[in-house]
């Protein structure tokens, strides 16, 4: 046998290529897990379902990145941008095509690039995309809330609205000191 089959795959990958892997095989089990939903229930409740899913993984995602940032709380906007960024750096590859920064005081930007969200493009091929209710975004909603971080969120998202703007970006604006 050839030497090369000796090496474990973990190790002949790097970080960015094992990041990509991992998302892409949860993204394709989070969307066969929608699609199959949404085939046996119907897109309400599939979407509701969706959402109550979103709102218990965000709760244990948060928890688990609190615990591996050792951070205790968040009440500063440079505690929140060290949580948020390590954290997305992790669950969030390229082929998401999810670009954030903070680009003022208290203002965290996101925006989908030029491919579009990854999430409107699965929903668009299942033909479900002017009922989808975007969990994306409601996702980053419930990480907030689970921290105990006050926001506002411009535009609000329920629907996905890239049918009607062509794009997907917006913004939170935090209330810390």
């Amino acid at each position: 046998m050839d030497k090369t089959h000796d090496i474990k795959l973990i190790d002949k990958l790097d970080k960015k290529e094992l990041n990509e892997l991992i998302g892409k095989c949860w993204m394709t089990h989070d969307a066969m897990w929608f699609y199959h939903c949404y085939q046996e229930f119907g897109i309400e409740k599939a979407n509701r379902i969706n959402k109550a899913a979103i709102r218990s993984l965000a709760q244990i995602e948060s928890i688990r990145f609190k615990k591996v940032l050792k951070v205790e709380k968040i009440e500063t906007l440079a505690e929140l941008k060290y949580f948020l960024s390590n954290s997305f750096e992790l669950i969030v590859p390229d082929f998401m095509n999810f670009i954030f920064n903070f680009p003022e005081e208290n203002v965290f930007h996101w925006e989908f690039n030029k491919r579009k969200c990854f999430a409107y493009n699965g929903m668009k091929n299942i033909g479900v995309i002017g009922q989808y209710e975007c969990g994306v975004i409601y996702r980053i909603e419930r990480w907030l809330k689970n921290l105990n971080i006050k926001y506002d969120v411009t535009p609000k998202i329920d629907k996905c609205v890239v049918p009607q703007k062509g794009s997907c970006s917006g913004d939170f604006r935090f209330y810390l000191k």
